[in-house]
């Protein structure tokens, strides 16, 4: 799932990004999982209340100073909405990968690269357990920082940072603002389509913060970023087949070089173990 072609949601423009094990063709592995999706039943998900607050949240994104955007570490191209760059315009921009609990060091450092070649901010953060959650707040404040300096310039009163933070479902979006205030002020449960509302919450004096729905697009065009999503937990349950998405998941594991490997220790233990 991590490492290797870059897994946009539509199948652009690739990056390399180096994996656990150099030999292994990532991109060879994604078109695979591509092949094994085009039979399955498509996986599509667009609930009642993400077309109304998709709206709203545009509008409000137009009064921000900085944009917040939550993605998955396992699935961060996957997790990243195909529209996010027209929404945001020329807003300053944080990548958050939460989840760094589920990833290798070699991925994060991986990761870590490729955003610092494009020039993103990227923060790795635990929701659960708030690691990151300071050094996401020091780099909002710093920056959106200019302006304050351009208010007073203009003999006004300085004022909050706005922050948006924005993204999938079910990535650790309001868990990572209950972190960040350390209070539970945002409903927050591992399953998707609980935030339902925009909601602004203020942290300390200078930092004011916008929780929002998750939001996904009406169409998944790239089934196999879509399956990803179902693996990750990412997308609602009513909009896919499990023992599809499993069989899919077996695949990939079965693929993968490490888990190979451990699949044919398996296999020859099981074999020894009839033998005698």
């Amino acid at each position: 799932i991590v490492g290797g072609k870059k897994l946009g949601l539509y199948g652009t423009e690739s990056a390399k990004l180096s994996s656990t094990s150099e030999e292994f063709d990532w991109v060879e592995f994604d078109a695979d999982v591509c092949h094994w999706t085009k039979p399955l039943r498509p996986v599509q998900w667009y609930p009642g209340h993400i077309a109304k607050t998709e709206k709203e949240l545009k509008d409000q994104l137009k009064l921000m100073d900085v944009v917040i955007e939550v993605r998955d570490a396992r699935i961060p191209m996957s997790t990243s909405h195909p529209q996010m760059d027209l929404w945001m315009g020329n807003r300053k921009r944080i990548i958050v990968l939460n989840r760094e609990d589920m990833i290798s060091t070699a991925d994060r450092n991986a990761w870590a690269s490729y955003y610092a070649r494009q020039g993103t901010k990227v923060v790795f953060s635990n929701g659960q357990f708030g690691m990151g959650t300071l050094k996401l707040s020091r780099l909002a404040r710093a920056l959106a920082g200019d302006v304050n300096i351009k208010r007073k310039a203009k003999g006004l009163l300085p004022r909050p940072v706005r922050a948006g933070i924005v993204g999938y479902p079910n990535v650790g979006k309001s868990s990572l603002i209950n972190r960040l205030l350390k209070r539970r002020m945002c409903a927050a449960a591992p399953r998707p389509g609980v935030t339902r509302e925009l909601k602004w919450v203020r942290f300390g004096t200078d930092l004011e913060l916008l929780d929002s729905p998750g939001i996904i697009p009406m169409r998944i065009n790239d089934q196999s970023a879509a399956v990803k999503l179902a693996i990750c937990d990412d997308i609602g349950e009513r909009s896919y087949d499990f023992s599809e998405v499993a069989a899919i998941l077996v695949q990939m594991l079965a693929r993968l070089p490490t888990v190979g490997m451990l699949c044919t220790l398996f296999k020859v233990i099981l074999f020894l173990t009839r033998s005698l």
